[in-house]
């Protein structure tokens, strides 16, 4: 494996945007949803279009209307989208044209059963915490995680950080990382040194050729 793919998500203005593109990233979330990162879809709109090519934005919703969700995305020019609450299978089914992320809260071993009856094109684990839909900093057991491979792409998130991500790279073997709090000076803004630390011990060479 030459190089592991990388999502800053919670992005919320330019700079952070441009800062992390250039340090590596393959893609950054915009957080729709209630949340200290939240972001209009104007903003959002104008951070993407100044974006270079090959960079993926990443629309994250909880619990949204397929419709909303829709013209939200229309409007930002976004094709990839991460569903963050308690949709139901068949909610992914009116999503036809998009790329689906579909993420899981994990607290216990059996969490991770549900994945059996989605069809996304990746799985995203993240941290249950109670009352909090994502971005708690907290990471899971990531053992649990492992088990999640034969559902299809592992993303790997919750509670990431510079100094664990390459243990959890190790344990887990996802095919790619989302991190958000982990690498913020405050909630909704990214500071460019934790960024850089993250991505470069991401990409450990050592680490992903044994993977």
């Amino acid at each position: 494996m030459g190089k592991m793919r990388i999502k800053i998500c919670g992005i919320t203005n330019s700079e952070d945007a441009l800062a992390a593109v250039k340090l590596g990233a393959d893609a950054l979330g915009f957080v729709f949803a209630k949340s200290p990162r939240q972001i209009t879809k104007e903003k959002a709109r104008d951070i993407i279009e100044k974006l270079p090519p090959f960079v993926s934005p990443v629309g994250v919703f909880v619990d949204e209307r397929v419709d909303t969700m829709k013209e939200v995305c229309n409007f930002c020019n976004i094709r990839t989208v991460q569903l963050h609450g308690n949709e139901a299978p068949l909610y992914l089914q009116d999503l036809k044209g998009y790329k689906i992320i579909k993420a899981f809260r994990i607290k216990e071993e059996d969490d991770v059963k549900p994945l059996a009856n989605y069809k996304p094109h990746a799985f995203l684990l993240d941290s249950y915490v109670k009352g909090v839909v994502g971005g708690t900093g907290i990471p899971f057991q990531w053992e649990f995680a492992r088990q999640a491979h034969k559902y299809g792409h592992l993303i790997l998130s919750g509670g990431l950080t510079p100094e664990n991500v390459r243990k959890a790279i190790r344990i887990v073997k996802p095919y790619a990382v989302d991190i958000s709090s982990g690498v913020e000076s405050a909630p909704g803004k990214k500071d460019v040194e934790l960024m850089k630390r993250f991505i470069l011990h991401a990409n450990d060479r050592k680490l992903l050729f044994a993977i």
